[in-house]
């Protein structure tokens, strides 16, 4: 697939964009080729929900890609990174340990393929060892073209849940 390079501009995400952050989280949703998609609601789940309500508390930390609307100069959002931390009391998919935030990733389908997904990421790996953090980790589907991306970051498999890998990349040694 070819991709026509665009300009784009990384943000922090902010409590302001919490709306598009819903989103995300379900454009994050990953369905194997001839699984039957799902609905919107899934996002507000227990299970799912924590990774958006109320986004900006402490410890949060998080990126949104922005483009121009053509002949306009509002800027549309693409893609979201966000990290949060969960506890061993309130697992979430991707869950580790308690010092470790898990990352959460999407692009706007029609962006996907534009490296968007990268400078995310980059963005906010860099935000995360600015903090000190000892490392990241995911959740991912097997099938999920996003592997490949964690993979070259270096995210490497500690553990399967259900259907998913979870992954982590730590920095701290």
């Amino acid at each position: 697939m070819s991709v026509t390079p665009i300009e784009v501009h990384i943000v922090p995400a902010t409590a302001e964009h919490q709306e598009f952050l819903w989103e995300m989280l379900y454009l994050s949703l990953y369905a194997e080729p001839g699984q039957e998609p799902f609905t919107r609601e899934i996002v507000h789940q227990p299970g799912l929900s924590k990774y958006v309500e109320h986004w900006g508390r402490t410890g949060d930390a998080g990126f949104i890609a922005l483009v121009q609307e053509e002949h306009s100069t509002d800027m549309q959002p693409i893609g979201a990174v966000t990290s949060r931390f969960f506890t061993n009391d309130n697992k979430s998919y991707g869950y580790v340990a308690d010092d470790i935030p898990e990352l959460s990733l999407a692009i706007v389908p029609g962006y996907r393929g534009a490296h968007i997904g990268t400078s995310l990421v980059f963005a906010l790996l860099d935000e995360l060892r600015r903090r000190k953090y000892p490392g990241v980790s995911l959740s991912v589907s097997p099938g999920n073209p996003a592997l490949r991306l964690y993979e070259r970051f270096g995210f490497r498999e500690v553990g399967v849940e259900g259907t998913s890998l979870t992954m982590l990349l730590r920095w701290d040694g």
